[in-house]
């Protein structure tokens, strides 16, 4: 499977990208946002970038394989439920 984010440069990007994201869950926490709409939040303005970059087909694709993704625990921090 390959995904949005394959090019090596792309995924230390993604890295990078991720920390500064941790970041304002953080301060997002700390202003009184609760986490769940920060996170809805992230996860539009996200996939609105992405439909802007590669446009809504390639992003409905990539959004479709992210079921599969969170049941594999690709996402799970700590422990698994």
């Amino acid at each position: 499977m390959t995904t949005l984010l394959d090019h090596p440069q792309k995924t230390e990007d993604r890295r990078a990208a991720l920390c500064y994201v941790h970041e304002a869950f953080a301060e997002a926490i700390m202003a009184g946002i609760d986490t769940e709409s920060f996170a809805d939040a992230a996860i539009a303005a996200g996939l609105q970038e992405l439909v802007a970059c590669y446009g809504e087909e390639t992003v409905a694709r990539f959004a479709a394989e992210l079921a599969d993704r969170v049941r594999r625990g690709e996402f799970t921090v700590g422990a698994k439920h």
